[in-house]
C-alpha cells in the first residue's frame, strides 16, 4: 500500500486491475471530460502509462480500493504534468459512477496532496480540470486548492478550456 485513509487504500495498479480500470474508463458518463469512453486498447495504454510512471517517477495514478470490500473503485494519485512550460505535480482522480457523491474522491485527493507535501517534499501541488467538470472542481476546492491559472488543451479534436487549481505547502488547509 502507498496510502491509507479511513475508508480507502491506495496502491500501484497492476495488469490484474485491467477489468476494474475498464469499468471506469469505458463508462461514457465517467469519461465526459475526455469526450469519449476509452477502447480496450486505450485502457491498456493508460494502464501501461501508470506502470511506466511508477518506475520512472516513483508515483502515478494509484488504484483506490474500498477497504470494506477490497474492490477497486477508482484511481487517484500524483502525476507530472506540463503547465505553462514547467512540469508540476498534479493530484488527479477518477472514480466509478456508483462511487460518486460519497466523499471518496476528496478523501483520496487529500491523502495524495499530503503525500506530495510530506513524502515528495513538494512546495505546491496542482489539479488541472476541464472548465465544465464542476464535480472535480469541487473536489479540488475541498482539497484546499484555488484557481491559479487556465489554458486550452486540444484533445480528441476538441479545444478544451482547463482551470488550474493549486495549493501551497505553507498554506495547506484541510477540507471542511
Amino acid at each position: 500500500m502507498i496510502l491509507e485513509t479511513e475508508r480507502l487504500a491506495l496502491r500501484e495498479m497492476t495488469q490484474d486491475d485491467y477489468p476494474a480500470l475498464c469499468a471506469i474508463l469505458q463508462d461514457p458518463e465517467v469519461m465526459t471530460a475526455y469526450e469519449h469512453a476509452f477502447s480496450d486498447e486505450e485502457v491498456q495504454r493508460w494502464l501501461d502509462q501508470q506502470i511506466h510512471r511508477y518506475r520512472q517517477d516513483g508515483f502515478g495514478l494509484w488504484a483506490v480500493l474500498l477497504k470494506s470490500t477490497g474492490d477497486m473503485i477508482g484511481q487517484c494519485g500524483i502525476t507530472m504534468q506540463d503547465w505553462d512550460g514547467q512540469w508540476v505535480l498534479e493530484v488527479g482522480y477518477l472514480f466509478r459512477k456508483d462511487c460518486w457523491h460519497k466523499g471518496y474522491a476528496t478523501e483520496a485527493a487529500v491523502a495524495c496532496k499530503q503525500y506530495a507535501f510530506q513524502t515528495l517534499n513538494a512546495d505546491r501541488v496542482y489539479s488541472i480540470i476541464r472548465d465544465t467538470n464542476l464535480p472535480s472542481q469541487k473536489v479540488a476546492m475541498r482539497n484546499g486548492m484555488s484557481i491559479c491559472g487556465q489554458f486550452v488543451k486540444h484533445y480528441y479534436g476538441v479545444d478544451m478550456p482547463h482551470l488550474v487549481f493549486c495549493a501551497a505547502k505553507d498554506k495547506d488547509t484541510h477540507p471542511q
